[in-house]
């Protein structure tokens, strides 16, 4: 018996080259079409779909990154991150798939997010996750650069609670 009939044994041949594991999840209907849309495979659909959004499939997206909004200013724009979301006062408002703007609360310092920032930076829990380090580290060198520069400021937004 070869090696390749062990390790997979009279099942299908595996669909991908990376570690894997089942699992079950219910989803509306609507999602299902969709997902037969992107491709007949359920599987193949759902590793598609999450990589054009998650910025895996060849595009990467960046971690944190600057977006034009007028001429001259930028908002700073970053992707899914549970270490930011261990911030409880900082919100994360979802612009595009897995791509967030960051508010912190009204009369909140630029520099309380920097020690919030660099706190989770020096948690070993956080040390784990390359991405979440990767996040965090980029972030404070964003923030720091333009606020010793004094091209960081802050601005309102306008927000209804609909409850």
């Amino acid at each position: 018996m070869s090696a390749e009939k062990k390790s997979n044994p009279g099942g299908r041949p595996p669909k991908f080259g990376e570690p894997r594991r089942p699992v079950t999840m219910t989803l509306p209907v609507r999602i299902l079409e969709q997902l037969a849309v992107i491709n007949p495979d359920r599987t193949l659909a759902v590793v598609k779909a999450t990589e054009a959004v998650m910025g895996s499939s060849g595009k990467q997206f960046k971690l944190v990154e600057l977006v034009q909004m007028a001429p001259g200013k930028s908002l700073i724009v970053v992707g899914s991150s549970l270490a930011l979301r261990q911030i409880s006062w900082l919100r994360l408002i979802e612009i595009a798939p897995a791509r967030y703007l960051l508010t912190i609360p009204s009369g909140t310092p630029i520099e309380a997010l920097e020690v919030a920032l660099r706190d989770l930076a020096h948690d070993p829990e956080q040390a784990k996750n390359q991405r979440e380090t990767q996040v965090l580290d980029d972030l404070l060198q964003l923030i720091g650069q333009h606020r010793r520069s004094m091209r960081l400021s802050k601005a309102e937004l306008l927000i209804i609670d609909t409850d």
